[in-house]
């Protein structure tokens, strides 16, 4: 007897009790058929129907275990069977046909090394379920993959069969047809007065039209990359004073099948000056010294690049915030405020929350798994008790890559502060490379030979063999777990070297330090 059944859609559901007259049953059994490769407790688990409840046919409750299990995007049928009635007691069993998994897929159309990379993007794995959103991602990610390269007529077709070997398993071919690569035929600007045709286009990075004398450039149409140019071109005009400037149109159309022409309206605005600025909130230290190192004076073009870098980010150190930070004001804020706009001037008020003073609180020291906590602390200048120092911080970067230890790219600091207390706890993150080395030298020089005997004395076979470890331990040589393949640690460096000229000469040196 069945109670629902469910095709393909959830819509699919159908009532084989009268509807007018429900009957509340106690669950007695449930069982699951069809179920070979999902859990048969899990999918029972997920109808939320429990043996011992009470059951009510026909219903939503029934509704909704089918619901719950197409949910989950693993069956393609669904249904629910009643396989007795004992007085008040029902048996039911839960029947499910599993969508087909994917046993092996493929590329077409495309080079083994775009295969490559997309087989690591799109995410498709043996043995699992080929869903239609799983299908549908998959197109999308490598659409976007050909477009960024320029191809932004690619046509993905994701064709699937019946693995005639595993059950229930499909073959998936991917078929892609790059079609040509789009390249920009003619870029043509309108409104530009104030920066030429050919200046805009400079500073549109990365996107250049198609030119016989620019053979190094690529002229290929990528939308994401213009984008970024149009955002370039804004903060060009943004660092001489165009502070309002905008693109107000931009187009694209096809100009044949392997060109489009970009068209583009620029409203460049007025150019603004800075006329005064004032300075709120500071009490560490007064204005005067504030506005010297800011380094802006009255009539300067207003450029919030130039702002902002003399604010936060200058890399010598020069800019305001590093005045508070290197003075242990680690909650230190500045915000600039245009507080009036009167024609082609600026007045700005820069807000400055100072906070209190941080004490640094701990120094955690994480990754040297090989070289002892002490040759790295040595070179770190933030200590605890000391006062938050971001210039110290720098150089304790500095000095712990001069060790030539550690991966530069994976060395981090990570202040973790604490307003409450005013503390601060700077985190030391490093991992290990190889720093020993290894030479090796040889060659073949002329012969010299005793004029009594005629023996070979130098020359013949000439080389040079040096070992150096640049990070050795003598404290740990009598450990026997350290000889991997040598103590080391500690900073020491050993070099051992051996060099011979023929019979004549050898010679075998230590050195260490």
């Amino acid at each position: 007897m069945w109670l629902v059944g469910l095709l393909a859609s959830p819509l699919g559901l159908l009532a084989q009790y009268d509807v007018n007259d429900p009957k509340t049953y106690t669950l007695s059994g449930l069982e699951v058929e069809g179920a070979e490769y999902s859990d048969a407790n899990a999918i029972i688990a997920l109808s939320g129907l429990v043996v011992g409840e009470p059951v009510t046919i026909p219903g939503m409750q029934i509704s909704d275990v089918i619901k719950r299990l197409w949910k989950e995007n693993i069956f393609s049928d669904i249904q629910i069977r009643a396989d007795n009635i004992v007085g008040d007691k029902i048996f039911m069993t839960i029947v499910v046909k599993e969508r087909p998994r994917i046993s092996q897929f493929s590329f077409q159309g495309i080079s083994k090394s775009q295969a490559d990379d997309l087989r690591e993007k799109i995410n498709f794995i043996r043995g699992t379920i080929l869903t239609e959103s799983k299908r549908q991602s998959a197109i999308r990610i490598i659409r976007n993959f050909y477009v960024e390269k320029g191809f932004y007529n690619v046509a993905v077709d994701i064709r699937d069969e019946p693995d005639k070997i595993l059950k229930n398993g499909v073959l998936v071919n991917i078929v892609i047809d790059k079609g040509v690569r789009i390249r920009i035929k003619e870029l043509r600007l309108s409104g530009n007065e104030v920066f030429t045709d050919a200046k805009v286009k400079r500073k549109l990075k990365k996107f250049h039209e198609k030119a016989w004398w620019r053979f190094w450039a690529r002229s290929k149409y990528v939308p994401k990359q213009f984008e970024e140019a149009q955002a370039a071109l804004l903060e060009a005009y943004q660092e001489q004073g165009y502070r309002d400037v905008s693109i107000t149109r931009d187009t694209v159309y096809t100009y044949d099948d392997k060109h489009v022409i970009v068209e583009m309206d620029i409203d460049e605005g007025q150019q603004y000056y800075h006329r005064n600025i004032a300075w709120s909130g500071n009490y560490k230290y007064n204005s005067e010294i504030l506005a010297s190192v800011l380094g802006i004076e009255k009539g300067d073009i207003y450029s919030l690049g130039k702002i902002d870098k003399r604010l936060f980010g200058d890399t010598n150190g020069s800019d305001v915030s590093s005045l508070y930070l290197d003075d242990g004001y680690l909650f230190f804020n500045i915000e600039p405020v245009e507080v009036m706009v009167e024609g082609d001037s600026i007045d700005l008020e820069m807000r400055i929350t100072e906070g209190p003073q941080a004490t640094i609180r701990k120094v955690p020291l994480f990754g040297n798994t090989k070289t002892s906590d002490f040759v790295v602390r040595r070179e770190i200048r933030t200590a605890p008790g000391q006062k938050f120092s971001r210039s110290d911080i720098i150089r304790s970067q500095r000095e712990i890559l001069a060790l030539n230890y550690f991966d530069q790219e994976k060395l981090g600091v990570q202040p973790i502060p604490n307003q409450a207390t005013g503390t601060v706890d700077i985190q030391y993150t490093v991992e290990e490379r190889a720093s020993d080395q290894l030479q090796l030298q040889g060659g073949w020089g002329g012969q010299i030979r005793d004029p009594n005997t005629g023996e070979v004395l130098y020359g013949g076979f000439v080389g040079t063999v040096q070992l150096a470890f640049n990070n050795f331990a003598t404290r740990r040589m009598f450990d026997a777990n350290a000889w991997r393949p040598v103590p080391s640690g500690d900073g020491q460096r050993l070099s051992l070297a051996f060099q011979m000229n023929g019979r004549g000469y050898k010679n075998f040196s230590v050195t260490f330090m």
